[in-house]
């Protein structure tokens, strides 16, 4: 009888942690609720409290995403004396909370004990927009009485942990005297509203009524229309990015809207976001932002050098976030996950001051305020936790792999990736070049993969190549021209055109996109002393060794290394390194072991290889032609690559991978 009642109560919690898990979900994906990892939910019965950790996103939260607590532990948090000391009391609350909680992997949020003292069973805290632009509001408590009356509290700005915790509750307890019931809605200025009720269907009511009110009264309308980012961005953001590098290299990425126009129209509109509204803008963006609005290419990067060097000396770091007049919203991550944060915790902020001039203006955070949020030790480590990190041979460098769509080109990517890198795929193939980017960012930690719909041979289509990169990642470290073609023939059977083409994708195009590149890197090696780009070409054994009715092939490859070392010549005074690699053949992969249509079985039918009578036959007679007996692969070429990019003392080389069948001399 006992273990069917445990049964059932252990079905019913169950039933209770989906419904939190669900909600949670539902609305850590919808933007206009929640931004990056902000915001928390809790579900909770006599004996236990789940509530999230810290660090974990609502969008993507599971079970393993909660803390689960003692409440009768957690209880003697409301009852305890802490010390009067600031540091040392958030010290003792943080073991207080640790000894609370049962799942000592995962520490629970913050807002735990607010969570707690409301008695409802399932509580909702989010920090939405269209909230925020009332709650960081000149006259946030006057409109909060007027719009919700009596159905609301209005908590004045406390600074989070254990001393609003504390005002929370005297005001919970106030209200209950007052009413003789709890209330369902908490609105905390300058940070957010919480939701408390006994089902996710009422929580789920109260957010649609009290957005509902909110948004009627604001009577705004946030402009969405999205705008280009300006060509003169591949001019100055990878100048911009080195000066941010000093101390580890960063990346950067541009947003440019409507909204964001506004607020880069001038030192005017900019004033209104010059400041941080809430604690989670604080985490992510930091307290102090930089604005450049400069005539001319030049008096931007020197106002934008003067500026960033007084940030660093001042703040000991870099800044997060540049508005720049004529171009956009510019994010500086330590990775490219970050930057995508940075962009949308500060657009958040610019919708939030919109909407703020419907309730008397724009209500900033306090110098004090601030700096309690920079320094607490709470927000730093969900600051750690929520950022991610790559790790890995190229971390943070920029890497454009063109031809990366299938095949080698796409093998060397999903290396690089791997090792930290962000990927430009550079490819025609557009249906596949989406996909394979988009698969290759799921093997990313931190990094990114993009898709850049490229032609090699087109100066103008290399322009849009770097300008897209410059957008996303801020400039380019690493160029891997790989893209190529093979239409194989002797002197009777080559056609002119096909000879054009094989040579015009083969040596010509590598000539547009170096000219293309060199000219990022430059300017990016003119702000940082000891960096070094790198332009490697995917060669081939066959530019170091004729191949029999090849010549077109062979011919550009050939002129490829020619190309390579005089390339080298010429930017080396630059720090830019230009090396070929030269692969053998991927006996392993589709050109040649595909059951159906690979060169070993098209060499069989034609009798290339003298008394062979099956697949494996051919096999291995080019086999025995490679010393260490295996094909090489692009884990082989990406390890000359990784080398090619590390070491400082070689360019204008062309580095042999090819399992000992070419050697040389």
């Amino acid at each position: 009888m006992v273990s069917k009642a445990i049964a059932k109560k252990e079905k019913i919690i169950m039933k209770e942690i989906e419904q939190l898990i669900e909600i949670s979900q539902k609305y850590g994906k919808d933007s206009r609720y929640v931004i990056a990892g902000g915001g928390n939910t809790s579900y909770k019965n006599a004996e236990k409290l789940w509530v999230k950790a810290s660090g974990c996103a609502l969008a993507t939260i599971t079970e393993d995403g909660f803390a689960v607590l003692d409440r009768k532990k957690l209880n003697v948090i409301s009852e305890k004396t802490y010390s009067s000391d600031t540091a040392t009391r958030e010290e003792e609350v943080k073991n207080d909370l640790a000894a609370a909680c049962l799942t000592k992997d995962r520490r629970p949020s913050v807002e735990t004990s607010m969570h707690n003292a409301l008695s409802a069973s399932f509580i909702v805290h989010l920090h939405p927009t269209m909230v925020n632009g009332l709650m960081c509001a000149q006259n946030a408590e006057a409109k909060t009485a007027e719009l919700f009356g009596n159905d609301a509290v209005y908590v004045p700005y406390t600074d989070p942990g254990y001393v609003l915790f504390k005002e929370v509750l005297d005001r919970i307890n106030a209200y209950k005297a007052a009413f003789g019931k709890e209330p369902s809605i908490l609105l905390l200025q300058n940070h957010g509203i919480f939701v408390g009720a006994d089902t996710t269907a009422e929580v789920e009511a109260i957010y649609e009524r009290v957005l509902g009110t909110i948004e009627k009264a604001a009577g705004v309308a946030l402009p969405e229309e999205v705008l280009p980012v300006c060509d003169c961005a591949q001019e100055v953001i990878p100048a911009i990015r080195m000066m941010l590098s000093k101390s580890g290299l960063k990346t950067l990425k541009i947003r440019n809207n409507k909204l964001i126009e506004t607020f880069a129209s001038s030192e005017k509109e900019f004033a209104k976001v010059a400041a941080p509204f809430s604690p989670d803008a604080i985490v992510y963006c930091k307290s102090k932002y930089i604005y450049l609005d400069c005539a001319d290419k030049e008096s931007l990067l020197d106002e934008a050098q003067k500026q960033i060097e007084a940030y660093v000396e001042k703040n000991g770091y870099a800044p997060k976030v540049l508005v720049i007049k004529g171009i956009g919203l510019v994010a500086v991550g330590d990775n490219a996950a970050g930057c995508d944060i940075i962009l949308d915790v500060y657009e958040d902020m610019m919708k939030i001051a919109t909407i703020a001039q419907a309730f008397g203006g724009e209500h900033p955070m306090t110098p004090k305020q601030i700096d309690f949020i920079d320094n607490w030790e709470v927000e730093n480590y969900r600051r750690k936790v929520s950022a991610g990190g790559a790790s890995g041979r190229v971390e943070n460098k920029t890497i454009i792999v063109t031809g990366a769509a299938q095949g080698f080109g796409e093998g060397i990517a999903r290396c690089l990736i791997k090792e930290g890198a962000n990927i430009v795929v550079a490819d025609l193939n557009e249906t596949v070049g989406k996909a394979t980017a988009e698969n290759l960012s799921k093997l990313g930690k931190s990094n990114r993969a993009i898709f850049v719909k490229t032609n090699v041979a087109d100066l103008d289509s290399l322009h849009n190549l770097l300008h897209e990169t410059v957008c996303n990642f801020g400039g380019v470290d690493v160029f891997v021209s790989n893209a190529g073609v093979l239409r194989a023939g002797g002197l009777e059977d080559m056609t002119p055109e096909n000879f054009e083409f094989v040579t015009k994708i083969n040596y010509n195009a590598y000539f547009y996109c170096a000219k293309a590149v060199s000219r990022v890197m430059k300017l990016q090696n003119k702000y940082a002393e000891e960096n070094y780009g790198d332009i490697i070409q995917i060669n081939s054994k066959s530019g170091l060794r004729g191949s029999k009715a090849n010549f077109a092939y062979a011919g550009g490859k050939f002129g490829g290394i020619g190309l390579t070392q005089s390339f080298a010549l010429e930017l080396a005074p630059f720090r830019i390194k230009v090396n070929s690699v030269c692969p053998g053949n991927f006996y392993e992969g589709p050109l040649w072991s595909n059951p159906e249509n690979g060169l070993f079985l098209q060499y069989l039918h034609a009798g290339k290889v003298p008394g062979a009578k099956t697949v494996e036959d051919v096999r291995a007679y080019y086999m025995a032609q490679v010393p260490m007996r295996k094909g090489t692969g692009p884990e082989d070429v990406t390890k000359a690559v990784l080398y090619l990019i590390e070491q400082t003392c070689e360019t204008g080389q062309a580095v042999p991978v090819t399992g000992g069948q070419v050697m040389l001399s």
